[in-house]
């Protein structure tokens, strides 16, 4: 069987490595990037969802949250609903990055696709989401505690 998943981890890990090099001159450091643009793609959102979205644990993403607020990219409010409930916007420093950081995105998906035909563009986008949906089922189940059946 080939071991797609080690192919996977080493693009994730070179474009990951990359974008933490280009995006430190902009004060953002290791994979901050990706909790941005999820806060400018979704303003308003609760730190919960935003975990979610990156499949990352809430401890991890409080961190990277209190970082980007604390560097000024992100603002945090009270839900006017609900006060216990803190929304994250980005915030204009946040705003005015984001471009940039969808010029890098474009571009490395541009290169990482280079050769590839339309068709094999969308077979790859099918596959990798397939793959995703099905990670993300044991990831929910070992997020609640179960062991998975090796």
């Amino acid at each position: 069987m080939k071991d797609i998943l080690r192919e996977i981890g080493m693009i994730a890990r070179a474009l990951d490595s990359i974008s933490n090099i280009e995006f430190k001159a902009h004060d953002l450091t290791k994979g901050q990037y990706l909790y941005l643009v999820r806060i400018c793609e979704h303003p308003g959102i609760i730190q919960e969802k935003l975990a979610e979205m990156i499949k990352v644990d809430r401890t991890t993403a409080a961190r990277a949250v209190e970082k980007l607020e604390k560097h000024g990219f992100i603002i945090k409010k009270a839900d006017p609903d609900n006060k216990k409930i803190r929304r994250i916007f980005p915030a204009n420093k946040g705003l005015e990055i984001y471009p940039f950081i969808m010029r890098e995105h474009k571009y490395s998906n541009q290169i990482a696709l280079e050769g590839f035909s339309d068709q094999e563009t969308e077979v790859l986008a099918e596959a990798l989401e397939k793959v995703r949906k099905n990670i993300e089922k044991d990831w929910e189940s070992v997020k609640k505690g179960h062991k998975r059946m090796y």
